[in-house]
């Protein structure tokens, strides 16, 4: 009788086993997709922004530019074309970053940096561990209660 008590426990606890494995890999699946999710918007909400700002910076460029022009030609003086050139690069920069393909050229050069300067990457006293976690938090727990 007890053996067959035994054995039934033994293959509940299995099953419970394997359970909260699948429930584990679900819950990480669904954290992953969030972050994903979240990300994706970060980075819509940053070109977005870089669109947006273009509008802006477009619109000062040109008037600066007609500006700049016309005080050229009627003091007969082209130095006033100069702030035009840094004007244009950040213009061309903008139009890059809302229309072009920076971002793709970032995320490739972020990849090959992960790939072959991977030790850049790392934290200073290496990536937290749960048990440094767990002390930090011990030691802000006692730190509250003394006060």
């Amino acid at each position: 009788m007890g053996f067959l008590m035994s054995k039934s426990m033994e293959q509940s606890m299995k099953k419970q086993q394997e359970f909260m494995l699948l429930n584990g890999r679900l819950q990480l699946e669904r954290q992953i997709l969030m972050q994903n999710q979240m990300r994706e918007r970060q980075v819509a909400m940053q070109i977005a922004w870089s669109r947006e700002f273009l509008k802006y910076y477009g619109s000062f460029f040109g008037l600066a530019a007609f500006g700049l022009s016309v005080g050229a030609m009627k003091r007969k003086s082209p130095g006033l074309f100069v702030p035009i050139i840094p004007l244009s690069f950040i213009l061309a920069y903008q139009l890059d970053t809302a229309y072009g393909t920076l971002l793709q050229r970032m995320k490739s050069e972020a990849e090959d940096i992960m790939v072959t300067e991977h030790e850049r990457l790392e934290l200073p006293h290496g990536t937290p561990t749960f048990e440094a976690i767990e002390k930090a938090r011990r030691a802000q727990s006692a730190f509250f209660l003394e006060k």
